[in-house]
């Protein structure tokens, strides 16, 4: 058994890899901008900047030498200008360009650049009326060249822009200052015009690797899951304070309905086929088609408000559990009695248990020591791979009875868009599934002889 264990957990590993790339992938590509999405669209870049620092989400996505900065926001002027129409002197042409006479012109950052850091600018431009500027002389060449257009980054020298009539793409790497500021950068147009369509710029990364695959990798070895932007709160507390609240509610919703449902499922069986049996299927019938929030109105409303035999709203002690556990057994229980009781009488219809009435064994030990028995494989299943999801929590009834369990706090997140949090409840959620698939493999050896571990 322990080498199964040990090749099962080797198994897993690229289980466990999968589960973390997935994750990467839905909440850092697929949900957009997590930044823009947390604190709106209406705050300054340098406040977007700040929360992808933190986070990570300001490095490449897997590797690279160059990653986007939110000081310039890629501009395409065939839609808009974006903050190149603040520039004083510059014109917005509705061709889809930005045109710069005679003149020095600040390139529009949002904030200073890194200190001490390369960038690059990447312009698509063209030149009309002849524009020329002055680059400095270079040794050797004899007096100063003739440039459209000069980047001029103080005490780090002028980047020129070449003549070309048709649109051509322009790429100046420069290094931001030990003190930079917004206004350092300038372009500087002389004797003619300078026409922008696009405008991109990118920081220089110090490692290719350091991505935000790496970050999130590290975090999780670390078990650090990030700040929660709506609390302001280490994700790790939130959780080990959440976790308590949400087993408290879900262990006794968890073994009510399983024993309950069982034992229904087992007196169906005993019974088939007579009045008692009908009206329990009659029953769970009834309880599959309530909706979950119908038990959750009805009960706070009938038996909390009108009766006043529960609390409605809080956890101060154990009495304010009663009412959720009772509701969440109940909205359950349809659904567990119809599966356990399909196993249960698919059990009763073998050879063994004709066999075993024949030899004059009784119904009740015909049951529970072969029926339920050989039942428990599926039973098995259905429990286990159900527990990792106990530590989450129920969603509805926490929020809905303001019980400060992991459900609740899950629903915040989404509302408040704190994807950390919502990252980490998921992760968290996915590897335990996978735990729990290699503890149902041993439960399967450990219930039925025929099933071998190899």
């Amino acid at each position: 058994m322990f080498r199964y264990i040990v090749r099962r957990i080797l198994q897993m590993i690229p289980t466990v890899l999968g589960v973390i790339l997935i994750t990467f992938i839905l909440f850092n590509v697929v949900g957009g901008s997590p930044a823009a999405m947390t604190l709106g669209r209406h705050v300054t870049p340098q406040a977007l900047e700040e929360f992808d620092e933190q986070r990570g989400f300001n490095k490449p996505l897997f590797f690279g030498g160059w990653t986007k900065t939110r000081a310039i926001e890629d501009s395409d002027f065939s839609k808009a200008a974006g903050a190149w129409k603040k520039v004083p002197g510059a014109e917005y042409l509705k061709q889809g360009f930005v045109r710069m006479t005679n003149g020095e012109y600040a390139v529009p950052l949002a904030f200073s650049l890194r200190p001490d850091t390369k960038y690059r600018l990447m312009i698509e431009y063209r030149t009309v009326d002849g524009a020329k500027g002055l680059a400095p002389s270079k040794p050797g060449d004899g007096g100063p060249q003739s440039f459209a257009a000069v980047l001029d980054f103080p005490t780090l020298g002028k980047h020129p822009l070449e003549f070309s009539k048709d649109w051509k793409k322009a790429e100046l790497i420069f290094q931001s200052l030990e003190k930079p500021s917004p206004k350092d950068l300038t372009l500087k147009v002389d004797g003619g015009a300078l026409e922008i369509r696009s405008v991109q710029l990118r920081r220089k990364m110090s490692n290719p690797l350091d991505s935000q695959l790496v970050f999130f990798l590290k975090q999780i070895a670390r078990f650090d899951f990030g700040m929660s932007s709506s609390l302001n709160q280490p994700v790790s507390g939130l959780l080990v304070k959440g976790m308590g609240p949400s087993l408290f509610l879900m262990i006794p919703v968890f073994f009510l309905e399983l024993f309950l449902a069982v034992g229904i499922a087992l007196v169906c069986a005993f019974m088939r086929n007579t009045l008692v049996d009908r009206f329990f299927v009659v029953l769970s019938v009834a309880l599959m088609s309530i909706n979950y929030l119908v038990w959750i109105i009805v009960g706070q409303y009938v038996l909390s408000f009108r009766l006043g035999w529960f609390p409605v709203w809080g956890f101060a002690s154990w009495g304010y559990l009663l009412l959720p556990v009772f509701i969440g057994v109940i909205s359950g229980m349809g659904s567990s009695v119809r599966f356990y009781r399909t196993i249960m009488l698919d059990e009763m219809y073998k050879d063994y248990v004709r066999t075993a009435f024949a030899k004059g064994v009784s119904k009740s030990c015909v049951l529970f020591k072969h029926v339920l028995k050989n039942a428990m494989i599926p039973i098995v299943t259905n429990v286990i791979t159900a527990i990792p999801f106990l530590y989450t929590g129920s969603l509805l009834l926490e929020s809905f009875f303001g019980i400060p369990g992991l459900g609740y706090l899950a629903v915040n997140a989404v509302n408040s868009s704190d994807v950390d949090v919502i990252r980490a409840e998921v992760f968290i959620g996915a590897v335990l599934f996978v735990i729990f698939n290699l503890i149902t493999d041993l439960c399967y050896a450990w219930l039925d002889p025929r099933v071998k571990l190899e």
